[in-house]
């Protein structure tokens, strides 16, 4: 199993959620991710290259890169993990026919002033065939839900193959 957090837009590897990952979970692939769309998928290829039974855990634009990494590596994929995922933006739209069976977890404030949640609903509920889809009273960022999110059941793997 091999874990990774992938960052939002303006955020980095050192913003609040890559460093409550890294003291958490040091084995979690935690990157900088920069440039457009297409350039930050590259990183991410090659930073995941030879690796299967991923963990993908992406907040914001990193939630649209690890939808669309499963979108074209489904089977590599044994669960995504995704906190407001910017699915609206038309970086999505090549992939808004596909039908994930991976198991998703999408989390998203229902005050969330970046990425509008109904349309990030619609999108999911289309796209993800094994969805668990949660509305919290909170912001873009989750700032008041993420830290006490049950990320231990989230984000492991029990030895026999099922999720925690």
């Amino acid at each position: 199993m091999t874990r990774v957090f992938i960052h939002g837009l303006e955020s980095s590897s050192q913003g609040d959620k890559g460093r409550y990952f890294r003291e958490r979970y040091p084995d979690m692939i935690i990157e900088d991710y920069f440039g457009s769309l297409e350039e930050r998928m590259e990183t991410l290829r090659k930073r995941l290259e030879g690796k299967a039974d991923l963990i993908l855990v992406g907040s914001s634009y990193g939630g649209l890169m690890a939808t669309i990494f499963a979108c074209e590596q489904e089977e590599r994929v044994r669960k995504l993990v995704l906190l407001a995922p910017a699915l609206s933006l038309p970086g999505f739209a090549p992939y808004l026919n596909r039908r994930l069976c991976v198991p998703t977890a999408l989390f998203h404030g229902s005050g969330d002033d970046v990425v509008p949640p109904e349309p990030v609903r619609e999108i999911a509920e289309q796209v993800f065939l094994n969805l668990s889809y949660n509305r919290v009273v909170d912001d873009h960022s989750l700032h008041e839900t993420f830290s006490s999110m049950a990320w231990d059941s989230l984000i492991n793997i029990k030895q026999d193959g099922t999720y925690q």
